[in-house]
């Protein structure tokens, strides 16, 4: 029984789009199959790890019959990928097994019944919904992302902080060693306190982040964002993400953020990240400290290892603060100035304890805080 026949592309775009949260590896197996729907001139690819659910819509005007069916993510991945954008690909349907035909091509794949797909519910009613570009959105996420903890035993970390005021849209990361943090405006103020213009936040999960940053494009068109009670809905160029949110209580990013820091030095961005990329080459590699040396108009960048190495690096720059000897963890620079676009950055400093705060002059919205270590 044919259930449909169309071009390789036109399947292949939107797999690609759901894949990324597909696990090779599951106990549940049908989590590494992708759910294909045909609905009357409508095809729907659902791809879903039970924390996170993507799914996308094509127009479809193939005549054939309605269906359902689940099959292989990777592995219909890799056939459509193997062959010419202008191959027309054929997917049949024989007993539990699905066929796909491209000329005189032909694999049989298993499938799991469909109606073992474990959807996540629908938004049962939304708390608030934002409205931004595609663009803006993948900005702030991009601009914060690096900061978010890995499988770290306080869960709630391992992840991002989304806030929303009715005029500011803010996003937070920590991984407890330093912290990013990016507010954009949304242009519009409530002219009351009401239930709707409260500050709301949520946590959302380190994955929904790396997908929504892969899928969002560079572009003015728009991506809504519904908050639910346990789950975010996004929706954007066909794409619906559903995520749940993560419980727990994020730090309170607003202590961590030093004010009135005297020792400030502006910085030419690639200058700086080149000097940390040649100097790092003989950081300890267990610790990966770098010490930062600031005397007047000098930067002195220094780093050593347990074989008695050590590279240095020395910048000219405008500084008349208090001399200074303070060591960072060098990836945790790399992170923020490989993730910054901007020409310039502004180191602020208070003592050799004390965290240190990156900004950039051309946007007082980022603020990049990094704590010291012993070296």
């Amino acid at each position: 029984m044919q259930l449909i026949e169309i071009s390789r592309d036109a399947l292949l775009k939107p797999l690609q789009s759901v894949i990324g949260i597909v696990e090779r590896r599951h106990t549940l197996p049908i989590l590494s199959n992708v759910l294909i729907e045909k609905t009357q001139n409508q095809l729907t690819l659902m791809a879903t790890d039970l924390e996170i659910q993507i799914s996308t819509q094509i127009p479809c005007v193939d005549n054939n019959q309605e269906f359902s069916i689940t099959v292989s993510a990777k592995k219909l991945q890799d056939i459509c990928r193997a062959f010419d954008e202008e191959t027309t690909i054929i997917l049949d349907k024989e007993d539990n097994k699905v066929q796909v035909k491209a000329g005189k091509s032909h694999f049989s794949l298993q499938t799991l019944p469909a109606e073992d797909f474990p959807k996540i519910s629908a938004l049962a009613e939304s708390q608030r919904t934002i409205k931004l570009s595609q663009g803006s959105l993948k900005k702030l996420l991009d601009s914060v992302q690096y900061a978010m903890a890995q499988q770290d035993i306080r869960y709630y970390l391992n992840g991002l902080l989304l806030i929303d005021d009715a005029s500011n849209i803010r996003v937070v990361a920590t991984d407890g060693h330093r912290l990013a943090l990016i507010t954009h405006s949304t242009g519009t103020k409530p002219e009351q306190e009401t239930e709707s213009a409260k500050k709301q936040e949520v946590i959302l999960p380190r994955k929904s982040i790396i997908e929504l940053i892969k899928l969002l494009n560079d572009s003015d068109d728009e991506v809504i964002i519904e908050i639910g009670q346990n789950q975010v809905r996004f929706s954007f160029s066909n794409i619906i993400m559903i995520s749940k949110i993560v419980e727990g209580k994020f730090p309170d990013y607003n202590k961590v953020v030093p004010i009135n820091y005297q020792n400030k030095v502006e910085i030419n961005r690639i200058q700086l990240l080149h000097a940390l990329q040649r100097a790092s080459i003989l950081s300890n590699e267990k610790f990966s400290g770098v010490r930062l040396v600031l005397t007047q108009n000098s930067l002195r960048i220094i780093c050593s290892n347990n074989e008695q190495e050590e590279a240095q690096e020395e910048l000219e720059i405008n500084y008349e603060g208090t001399p200074l000897d303070i060591g960072f963890n060098v990836r945790y620079l790399l992170d923020v100035l490989n993730n910054s676009h901007d020409e310039n950055i502004t180191c602020s400093f208070g003592d050799v304890n004390s965290s240190a705060l990156i900004t950039v002059p051309s946007n007082d919205n980022f603020k990049y805080v990094v704590m010291p270590m012993r070296i």
